[in-house]
């Protein structure tokens, strides 16, 4: 029997460049299970995934390096979920999260392609 072997404070490989990733792919990239994936998200207010209409979470680039921010302070350096929060909130971390940009061109359009394709996904299983 194999097993994944995937260091916490790096990644065994690169992450993708794409625009969007659902939550399989954060959670295989990132090592983080999506059910703690999705509990963060009510603990974090800085993570913060774009819904499709079917509630698909999508997540940006930036969402990942503020997961594996998360992780690296609560499995690393051994931080509380509140004093992570804390260390999150410094003057360091606080800079990067208000300079947001909004979404680009390619960013919409790689959402909505999104959506195409669960709306044809949708569409097949109703025919």
């Amino acid at each position: 029997m194999r097993t994944k072997v995937r260091a916490i404070n790096q990644l065994s490989f690169p992450i993708p460049e794409k625009l969007y990733y659902k939550i399989g792919e954060v959670s295989e990239i990132t090592g983080v299970e999506p059910y703690v994936l999705r509990y963060w998200e009510t603990e974090f207010d800085i993570i913060k995934p774009f819904r499709t209409r079917s509630k698909q979470r999508l997540y940006r680039k930036k969402d990942l390096d503020l997961i594996l921010e998360i992780k690296k302070l609560l499995y690393e350096e051994q931080f509380t979920i509140a004093g992570a929060k804390r260390k999150l909130k410094e003057p360091s971390h606080k800079d990067e999260r208000t300079s947001q940009v909004p979404l680009s061109k390619e960013e919409y359009k790689g959402i909505l392609t999104a959506i195409k394709d669960e709306l044809e996904t949708i569409k097949g299983i109703l025919e």
